[in-house]
């Protein structure tokens, strides 16, 4: 049989006189390829602390975790790289990481919420890492092992060769693949008329805009852009409503131009949300400031209009207290009053609920955390999660209905990795967040605005948010003020009952606020 020709002698002749010194000595060459795994778990701790939150940071994961098991299988020259490479680097990847805090990246809590933030940090991040690692690790071993084969080995596959040959080929398969959908951009469908043409002087346009040095997520939707401007503040705090806005509410583009925010660390925000210390109450209201203004200055306008949905009204409410000047009016819909006295409700309401069902587990539970408020963001998940059986009511006919938010992911506004990270995005920002707005209560703190102001409320709106509302409403003074409930919603009457919620803010708002 003929000996086996090196197609490139001199550069495989190079590539063994470097790596002999770490071939002939096993400790030198597992201190190298150690210094190699810590120093790449150093930088994916730098890099990606809450795992890879944007396209290129997931795509880049996959790449250079196959570089770096390469370069470590290749050193070691054994297929146990494919155990020491990934281990070594998510412990230091751990303890690089740990000044980073949120649901997502702390300590594993074992209630649903805390399952699924492991799901969306830590095991998407090792979807992406482990397997690219495992197979570069397989890939450089192999690559050594023949470098250093004598050219009189008549090495031949065996069936175990083979298997593990078929399983590194399906798995490098399965990567491309994972890699092909995690590429595809984001998107948003273009207005169109009824013949199929992009409608004159529409605009349909996903874009960012700079605020406080952190580039937030923007949609905008309108059939023509001099139509007024709509900002619309999503819930939470840590919400993100792009594809319910433009999936239940395309009528509304007809007489707005509709302008909606990704407000910091929520949905394609929330590669943004560290340094995790200088997101607050205050920065985030001046985040809706700062979008307004550039909204006015792009649309040419000298006011628009402001809307928030639950969470999101308190940031529209201070940003119209705080600037009045620039908003023609104010749309709040499942309005925030006192999230404090909400969640106190709330909490006593499922305590009595609990107790009425003889749910002794949850009872126990309750009253082990207390009342609100909460230092561990996982402890509203107890206190709150009941509330479709505590304040039932009947959805039918309703649009969107008891999925809240969750229901409108899989649109095309959003990348995979953004639809991965949408719920772990709310509960990082809500966690950072939430607590800052504990001691907000309009009743005292916003006895007046200087702009009209309309609520679209929920018929079955929850007893925690309606109480508070409705003493507020009484108290506040404003140069118009106006309530309406729509009468098969609840909390989200926006997308519960889109046509009254459009016809309510074309017939009512338009007329009695017009634009100059």
């Amino acid at each position: 049989m003929a000996t086996p020709v090196d197609p490139n002698p001199t550069a495989s002749s190079r590539v063994r006189t470097l790596m002999e010194p770490l071939w002939a000595d096993r400790r030198v060459g597992a201190a190298v390829a150690l210094a190699v795994a810590v120093g790449f778990g150093l930088l994916l701790g730098w890099w990606t602390p809450r795992g890879p939150l944007t396209t290129a940071e997931s795509l880049g994961t996959m790449v250079l975790c196959l570089l770096v098991g390469a370069v470590v299988g290749f050193i070691l020259r054994s297929r146990w790289a494919m155990l020491a490479a990934p281990v070594v680097i998510v412990v230091v990847f751990e303890l690089t990481r740990m000044g980073t805090d949120g649901p997502t990246v702390d300590a594993i809590a074992t209630s649903p919420y805390g399952i699924f933030a492991f799901i969306v940090g830590r095991g998407f991040h090792a979807l992406l890492a482990l397997p690219a690692m495992i197979l570069g690790a397989v890939v450089g071993a192999g690559a050594a092992r023949r470098l250093t084969r004598s050219p009189d080995d008549t090495h031949r596959a065996g069936a175990g060769v083979v298997v593990r040959r078929t399983v590194a080929a399906l798995t490098a398969v399965a990567l491309i693949a994972l890699a092909v959908i995690l590429a595809r951009p984001a998107s948003t469908a273009p207005i169109q008329t009824a013949d199929g043409e992009p409608a004159t002087n529409s605009i349909a346009e996903l874009t960012t805009v700079e605020s406080g040095g952190k580039d937030l997520g923007l949609m905008l939707r309108g059939v023509d852009v001099e139509n007024p401007v709509l900002l619309f503040l999503a819930g939470g705090p840590g919400g993100s409503e792009l594809g319910a806005m433009r999936n239940h509410l395309q009528e509304l583009e007809e007489h707005f131009v509709v302008a909606t925010l990704d407000q910091r660390g929520t949905g394609t925000s929330y590669p943004e949300l560290d340094p995790a210390s200088t997101l607050t109450l205050a920065s985030s209201v001046e985040d809706a400031i700062t979008v307004t203004n550039t909204l006015r200055e792009r649309f040419d306008e000298d006011r628009i209009y402001l809307s928030g949905q639950s969470g999101g009204t308190i940031y529209g409410v201070l940003a119209v207290q705080q600037e009045p000047e620039l908003y023609h009016a104010y749309i709040g819909t499942g309005q925030m009053v006192s999230p404090l006295e909400t969640d106190t409700i709330f909490y006593e309401d499922t305590l009595a609920w609990a107790q009425r069902s003889s749910d002794t587990a949850l009872v126990a539970e309750l009253e082990r955390i207390g009342p609100p408020p909460y230092a561990d963001m996982l402890d509203y998940e107890t206190a709150l999660a009941y509330e479709h059986q505590v304040y039932p009511y009947d959805h039918t006919g309703n649009s969107e209905g008891e999925g809240g938010f969750s229901e409108n992911f899989l649109v095309p506004e959003y990348t995979l990795t953004d639809q991965i990270h949408l719920l772990g995005a709310f509960m990082d920002t809500f966690a950072v967040i939430y607590p800052q707005v504990q001691d907000v209560d309009f009743r005292t703190d916003v006895p007046s605005l200087d702009v009209p102001v309309y609520f679209v409320q929920g018929a079955h709106e929850a007893a925690g948010r309606a109480e508070p509302f409705a003493e507020w409403f009484d108290l506040l003074e404003a140069p118009v003020k106006e309530s309406t409930e729509l009468a098969t919603s609840g909390h989200r009457p926006l997308f519960e009952q889109p046509d009254e919620f459009v016809a309510y803010l074309r017939d009512t708002v338009l007329v009695r606020t017009p634009p100059s």
